[in-house]
This record gives structure tokens, C-alpha cells and sequence, in this order.
């Protein structure tokens, strides 16, 4: 596997998934799987230790088995103490009701481990508050098919999932454009329609009728 480095903020992560972050070295091998996952495949089961507050006992263990039953956005991003993350992170925060109102999850998270997310929210005002756990998705980034093919990041790619855990959208690009967060919750909308909804479609608007 070629080695790659990169500094951040409270350590240097490589393509092994090896940090050193708070003085604590934690290392994790990633394997970069054949292809990416898309739509109509099952979304990976996992269990993976999660941010969930800034406090110092706002550290947990998130599982696939906590939103069985339920659709989920599951969105990915390159790195902690970044630039452009930072935005997407407060804004799924800001529209976190109108997902709740869809009675839909919203989970984040990056190949990061949990300490660096906690370290993160603690660090930046906009992150304080987040209503939504940040994943250390090492293992679950590298399922998906969704890593930077030098550096072994995460893309920045969003999954909406439905209550059979199918992934019924997928969304991925590279890091330097911020995903649309309201564009995820239109896909949602048309989604969860069950109906066939033509371009530019919102919720509201009306369907496609045939014959």
C-alpha cells in the first residue's frame, strides 16, 4: 500500500489510518474495497465509537442496530480542523428539525478518530451544539468505497438510507465543494413519496401521473 501523510490539527494521519493525536498513537489498517456501494445495495453494518456531545463522557459506541428500522443520512467528510467541513457540519445542525419532521437520522462522520471529533467540536463554536453523532469511520469509509485513492481520506459523499437499510441515493464528490443540504432533504422528500417526481421536483410540486 503507498504511504501517504498529512498534517492536521493534533497529529499526522498516513494511509494506514495511523494518528497521533493527544498523545495517544492510534492506528488502523484500511482496506480500500473493489468499488463503491450505490444504489440498491444494503448499507455495511458497523459499530463504530462516536463524538456525541463535548463533554468528557460524550463518548460512545453508535451502531447500524441503533437506526434499524429508520431512513438515515449518512454523510462523510475529508478531515477534522479543515475549512470547508466545518459548514456542512453546522448546516445539517441548522436543518437538523426538518429531517427529524421526515422522521429521518442524520449521523457524520470521517476517518478521524473519536477524540479528534470531540477535540473539533470543542475547538470550533459553530460544532458545540451538534445534535447528531460524529463516527470514527475507519473501517465503515473503507466498506463503502468511499476514500481518497492516495491519501486514504474520506470524499466527501452522503448516503441516504431507508428503513430496510437499501442505500437509495448516493452523493460524492471531491473536497473542495461543499455538498447542498437542502438538496439531500429534496431527494429525501422525493424518496419518500414513493412517487415518480420529474426534474427539479419539491415537495409540494406536483407528481408525474401515468396514462
Amino acid at each position: 500500500m503507498r504511504s501517504a501523510r498529512f498534517a492536521c490539527r493534533g497529529g499526522v494521519l498516513n494511509a494506514r489510518g495511523c494518528r497521533r493525536t493527544l498523545s495517544t498513537v492510534v492506528c488502523r489498517t484500511v482496506r480500500r474495497p473493489v468499488r463503491m456501494l450505490t444504489v440498491g445495495d444494503s448499507f455495511p453494518a458497523f459499530s463504530c465509537q462516536a463524538c456525541v456531545g463535548t463533554g468528557k463522557d460524550d463518548i460512545r459506541l453508535v451502531t447500524s442496530a441503533d437506526y434499524a428500522g429508520k431512513w438515515v443520512v449518512y454523510f462523510f467528510y475529508p478531515k477534522d480542523f479543515t475549512f470547508v467541513c466545518p459548514t456542512e457540519l453546522a448546516e445539517f445542525n441548522k436543518q437538523l428539525k426538518a429531517f427529524a419532521d421526515r422522521d429521518t437520522s442524520v449521523v457524520g462522520g470521517s476517518t478521524d478518530n473519536e477524540w479528534s471529533h470531540l477535540a473539533w467540536r470543542r475547538a470550533h463554536a459553530d460544532l458545540t451544539n451538534l445534535g447528531y453523532p460524529l463516527i470514527a469511520a475507519q473501517k465503515l469509509s473503507a466498506e463503502l468505497g468511499i476514500l481518497e485513492k492516495t491519501e486514504g481520506y474520506c470524499l466527501r459523499a452522503t448516503f441516504i438510507v431507508d428503513p430496510q437499510g437499501t442505500i437509495q441515493w448516493v452523493d460524492v464528490n471531491q473536497g473542495r465543494v461543499g455538498r447542498n443540504v437542502s438538496e439531500v432533504l429534496r431527494v429525501l422528500d422525493a424518496l419518500q413519496s414513493d412517487e415518480l417526481c420529474p426534474c427539479n421536483w419539491k415537495k409540494g410540486d406536483p407528481y408525474v401521473k401515468v396514462g
